[in-house]
This record gives C-alpha cells, structure tokens and sequence, in this order.
C-alpha cells in the first residue's frame, strides 16, 4: 500500500468539552451539556481532509489502553490511514469550558505525546515514509503539540526536504514552538491573531497587522483568522488578500482552526485560488462555529 499524498503530525486525545449558553465568570456553576469526542489538532485536519475525500495518515502517539483503542477505531472510521501510529503506555486527554460559543479555558493534558516525542516521527526517517534518502514528497502538516525539541529537529531535515508544510500552533502557549520553522520557503502558517502575538511577541491589532509582521519576519505565506473580523492571506511572492467570515451565531469554538486549515488546504490541492480558498476555509469554520457543520 503506498503511502498517502497528506500527513498529519500531532496530537490524537479526547475532547471533554462543557458547553453553556450562560456566562461564566471564575467560580461559576452553570447548566449546560458536557461532550466528550476524539480530538486532537492532526485528528481534527485529518478528519476533515478524509472528509474531503483526500488521502491522508496519522502520525502521532495513542495508548494501548481503553481510550487509545477506541481512538484508533475512531481515526480507522474515517478512512484515515493509521498505520504510523506509535503506541505507547497512554492516550492524552483535552479539556475545555465553552461559553455562549467562546472558549473560556482548557487544559491540554499532551503527556503521552511529550513522552513519546522522536518515536511519532521515526516512519518518516526509518523507510516505513520516508527516509534521508528517499524523501517524502507529500503534504505535511504539523502542529505545535509536538515537543519543542521534535519541531527543532526537523529544520532542514532531510526526510522533509521535498515536503510541502502546513504548521499549525494549536494555541497562543505553544505557538512560539513553530518559529524554527516558519521561514522554510514552502511552509504555509495558519493561525489566530492571538498565535501570531505570541510569535512575534508583541501587540497586533488586526490579522492584516499580523500577517504584515510575520512576513516581515520571514514567512512565505501566512493565513491569519481573527474570529468574526476579517481574516489575512499574506504572501512574500503576491501581496495581502482579505476576506470577511460568513455572519454566523456563535454555539461552538474548539476546533474552528483545525476545520479552516484543512479546508483551506483541500481547496488549494484542488487547484483552488487564494480568495477561493480562503472563502472556502471561512465557510467551513463558520459551519462549525455556528454548529451546522454535518461530518
């Protein structure tokens, strides 16, 4: 079986996620509905790319316990490839409260990734993808769960020298892990305003600002969301493009970034233009955030 055109690296866990139509102030006590999912930033890509219909595998860490099989079952469902899973001694877990379709807090407990770190990497050294020899030559996409030290490591990596990369940062905190990568010439960086603030270190008021400053950094290409504001495409080669998101209610928020990028990056496989995919990408999240998306 060869192996597929589009890899996932990252993190695979259950979504535990509270959500409530009524505000929640510290120490509140509200009702609401709790739902617990697989999750997980390369989970939810590559759903929605299996989705899409596009070939796609898995590399990350999940346990041999209950909740790792079960998630093993669950990325098998939809058709993503599972065979470069390394499996270890447990499955991480996301927590999160949600609020009149905002975040309000979450907890990331990614220990079994941490843990396992080079080992989710080592099909793409070891010929079972890829090899310094024989590079992959797909579609990459890694997000920033992955041990500071693994996203180090791949800079100028040989097995990656003829990949296309998407990075993903997964959240404000770990958003600086991707800054080794983000100048490689075919690196795509999608993010949030408040991502492209902790990259760079300083206040950006719009997504034009933020893309502005990472291509002033030395990104290629960046896509900056802003939730309900107007959203960045900022290429080195082909200058600004903006677009508005779809006005939609707000009942969801965990995992809009995730469905955007994968969105975005089946319209540009499919031949797509920028202001297309980008349309494309903000519908797709708006369908989430409003709760009308059908997987």
């Amino acid at each position: 079986m060869s192996v597929p055109a589009i890899l996932c690296i990252g993190s695979v866990h259950w979504d535990l996620i509270g959500h409530t139509a009524e505000a929640l102030p510290l120490g509140a006590d509200v009702p609401g509905a709790v739902s617990r999912m697989p999750g997980g930033v390369a989970f939810n890509i590559a759903g929605a790319l299996a989705r899409e219909g596009l070939p796609v595998a898995l590399l990350a860490s999940l346990g041999t316990d209950a909740e790792g099989e079960g998630l093993a079952r669950a990325c098998a469902s939809l058709g993503i490839d599972t065979r470069f899973l390394h499996r270890g001694a447990g499955t991480d877990l996301y927590l999160a409260l949600e609020s009149q379709g905002a975040l309000v807090g979450a907890v990331a407990d990614a220990r079994a990734l941490e843990e396992a770190g080079e080992a989710v990497i080592a099909p793409l050294h070891d010929g079972r993808i890829g090899s310094a020899s024989l590079p992959y030559g797909g579609t990459v996409v890694l997000d920033a769960n992955l041990p500071e030290a693994v996203l180090a490591g791949l800079v100028g990596a040989l097995p990656l020298s003829r990949a296309s990369l998407r990075l993903a940062p997964a959240s404000p905190a770990k958003a600086p892990r991707l800054r080794p990568l983000i100048a490689r010439p075919d690196a795509v960086l999608h993010l949030n305003r408040a991502e492209a603030e902790a990259i760079c270190a300083t206040p950006l008021p719009t997504s034009l600002a933020a893309a502005e400053a990472l291509l002033a950094a030395g990104t290629r290409r960046v896509i900056v969301t802003d939730g309900a504001l107007p959203a960045t495409d900022g290429c080195a080669a082909r200058g600004l493009l903006q677009a508005c998101p779809p006005t939609v209610p707000r009942r969801r928020a965990t995992g809009a970034g995730d469905v955007f990028l994968a969105a975005h990056l089946a319209a540009e496989l499919r031949g797509a233009g920028r202001e297309a995919a980008l349309a494309a990408a903000l519908a797709a999240a708006a369908a989430l955030v409003s709760g009308d998306d059908t997987p």
